[in-house]
């Protein structure tokens, strides 16, 4: 079956026209044949990813999952585009369904999501992460979801429901200005502390089931001395900190690497990189010395629901 051509990103004729602009986004919408990935690699401890959407507006600089655009020019312009799954509700239902029929007794791992983020800012319009939590619900699996938006906060209503869930709210840096420069679409850094700290503190035993919550400094990006103390001391709003290196830098698609973006960003912080496993040795010290209560983890080993 021939590859989808996008409107403004290919040489042929576009299959795939553009449905609406959401900002400088160029929105397309396509029909999925699945939503459930098997898991592999670095979350292999899940049975399943699940991503909403292909494409994420954020467009974060260091962002790995910009190797699995749909072509090379569409890579080249990540942020700038986005693919709603249309008929992803449906199609969830009858893969759970599916699950179900062979497992009765075992809820499936989900980790929603791996390549996309599944509140980026189109989903307050178009509501699909939503539609999703509400088809997961009544399966009950044991979800992750992985996000740096505020936009979380409007389902917890949702969130409540599920017995077996971690919200990680992505938060690299404790400084705005190193945020705006490596990921500067992205929510402040206020914005995430405060959604996280919402969904952490609007539930309660009589309104549901309370989810645990991480904070991903993933990747490490520097925080400045200035920001430091008073970064690390935020971060207690959670029961987990995960903190991870930057991924290996690739020139090779569909693999998760660097982008050359990032790598023309941490120029600008040479007193961090130049030495970076100090600095980030350094940084975990802290961690661990200023917050006894919280479990700090590395890498891999963070990202599981446990």
């Amino acid at each position: 079956m021939p590859k989808p051509q996008y409107q403004y990103y290919c040489i042929n004729t576009p299959t795939k026209l553009v449905k609406e602009v959401f900002g400088d986004i160029n929105v397309y919408e396509q029909n999925a044949k699945s939503l459930l990935t098997k898991a592999s690699g670095f979350i292999s401890a899940y049975d399943f990813t699940l991503n909403p959407y292909r494409g994420c507006q954020y467009g974060c600089s260091y962002c790995y999952a910009a190797a699995f655009s749909p072509n090379p020019k569409m890579r080249e312009n990540w942020g700038k585009w986005v693919i709603i799954k249309q008929n992803a509700a449906e199609i969830l239902e009858k893969e759970l369904e599916r699950w179900y029929k062979k497992n009765p007794d075992k809820p499936p791992r989900i980790y929603m999501s791996s390549v996309t983020d599944p509140y980026q800012p189109i989903e307050s319009k178009h509501e699909l992460t939503r539609s999703l939590l509400e088809v997961m619900h009544p399966y009950r699996p044991i979800l992750v979801i992985q996000t740096r938006s505020p936009i979380i906060t409007r389902d917890i209503d949702f969130l409540q429901q599920f017995k077996h869930l971690r919200v990680n709210m992505s938060i690299p840096t404790g400084s705005e200005s190193v945020r705006r420069d490596f990921e500067p679409r992205s929510p402040s850094i206020k914005a995430r502390i405060n959604a996280i700290t919402k969904v952490k503190q609007s539930i309660n035993f009589d309104k549901g089931f309370i989810p645990k919550v991480s904070i991903t400094i993933t990747p490490l990006l520097p925080t400045l001395e200035k920001d430091e103390t008073a970064f690390i001391e935020k971060l207690k709003i959670a029961d987990r900190v995960v903190i991870q290196d930057f991924h290996p830098s690739q020139n090779r698609s569909l693999v998760a690497t660097t982008r050359e973006a990032a790598a023309k960003v941490k120029q600008k912080y040479a007193w961090w990189y130049d030495e970076e496993k100090l600095s980030y040795t350094r940084f975990k010290e802290k961690l661990m010395s200023n917050l006894p209560d919280v479990e700090i983890r590395e890498g891999k080993d963070g990202f599981g629901y446990d």
